[in-house]
């Protein structure tokens, strides 16, 4: 993710020129001081730390953002907002609810800008659903139907733990597939239908242990490698959500699916450049799905990119939010997701593991106002 975020910063002064602020690298941090040398070569940090309470403490830096695995965005972010800095995190917010309360309360507390990076609300279809949606065309909302399916861990000698598998370990990660993925599920979800309400969930634990690459003992596996949950939203809809990395032959499928009286939409991240329609008002004769491809000036960022019919990326939606961030600070207008909005992720996240864990429905207790 420290890639994706710096070629966001690289690339935002090319595309998005009219904006006041332009970031400027001036330290990137890790603990391996060889690895984040050749990283701050690569992408044009002017220094580098090991030490990342050294980062906060300089002057000069007025913005943190965290790429850390899960278990250090609370005390970085939280330490970066009493120290004034704004604060950028990469998703989920935190392990718990605790650690995300205390992370909203942080930079609340302090009045510094923050931002949670959910970067698919800015791929430009998604984007487009969202106008959809809020002009009313599908009518009253019956369903919405997501899915994030991977296969990477199908193997039973995968160890736990450590640099390159530390979502694999419940310490470090909070969750697996519940935080990982479905939380990324769950903030589109929210962004496009509202307030999801309560939820039914069951988890899966294939491998039931692993050895962990830190210890070289045999230990529980105490993430979830697969979960299935329905809901009600607060505008009487249904949900249905699924996440595995049980799936074998999908890498990294997401997909959403929204049902209303008039009309429906539908996206996949293999296709992210198309968004499909279904309007039950068109003509009997030509009704159908049509295949929207967002690529014209006139639809959300696309008049930043190339002519249209050409097509942009994944990488693309971390470059918007970059603009959007920075855009923010001229305005005064949060850049949302913000802590408070990841928050109420972090609740339907946590309802999804109790409710899986009791076997009983649970209320989220989910606040969008």
């Amino acid at each position: 993710m420290g890639r994706t975020h710096s070629n966001g910063y690289n690339r935002v002064d090319n595309f998005f020129p009219e904006l006041s602020y332009s970031p400027v690298l001036k330290v990137v941090c890790s603990r391996n001081e060889s690895k984040v040398r050749a990283f701050a070569e690569q992408w044009g940090y002017e220094s580098v730390e090991t030490d990342w309470k050294a980062v906060i403490a300089q002057n000069d830096i007025d913005a943190v953002d965290i790429c850390t695995p899960n278990d250090m965005h609370a005390e970085i972010a939280i330490a970066a907002a009493e120290a004034g800095k704004m604060v950028l995190c990469e998703k989920p917010l935190a392990r718990t609810l605790d650690e995300a309360k205390l992370m909203v309360n942080a930079v609340e507390k302090a009045g510094v800008k923050n931002t949670v990076w959910y970067n698919y609300r800015r791929i430009p279809a998604v984007t487009l659903a969202k106008q959809i949606v809020d002009s009313g065309k599908l009518g009253k909302i019956f369903h919405y139907r997501a899915n994030f399916l991977q296969d990477w861990t199908i193997n039973a000698n995968l160890p736990q733990g450590g640099e390159g598998l530390w979502r694999m370990d419940a310490d470090v990660a909070g969750s697996g597939v519940t935080g990982d993925l479905l939380a990324h599920c769950i903030d589109t979800a929210m962004w496009l239908n509202g307030a999801i309400k309560d939820v039914s969930a069951v988890t899966e634990t294939f491998v039931k242990e692993r050895m962990h690459q830190l210890t070289g003992k045999m230990q529980k596996v105490a993430i979830d490698d697969a979960c299935i949950f329905h809901c009600h939203f607060e505008n009487g809809s249904l949900g249905l959500f699924e996440s595995t990395r049980y799936a074998r032959g999908h890498k990294a499928l997401y997909t959403f699916e929204i049902n209303g009286a008039n009309a429906s939409i539908r996206w996949d991240l293999h296709d992210l450049n198309r968004l499909e329609f279904f309007d039950n008002a068109d003509d009997s004769i030509v009704k159908g799905w049509r295949s929207i491809h967002v690529t014209d000036a006139d639809q959300p960022y696309m008049d930043k990119w190339w002519v249209p019919g050409l097509g942009i990326g994944y990488e693309h939606s971390f470059i918007h939010q970059v603009a959007d961030f920075l855009k923010s600070l001229e305005t005064g207008e949060p850049c949302e997701p913000t802590f408070k909005n990841a928050f109420e992720t972090q609740k339907v996240c946590q309802a999804v593991l109790d409710s899986a864990a009791s076997g009983s429905w649970k209320k989220t207790e989910v606040s969008l106002v």
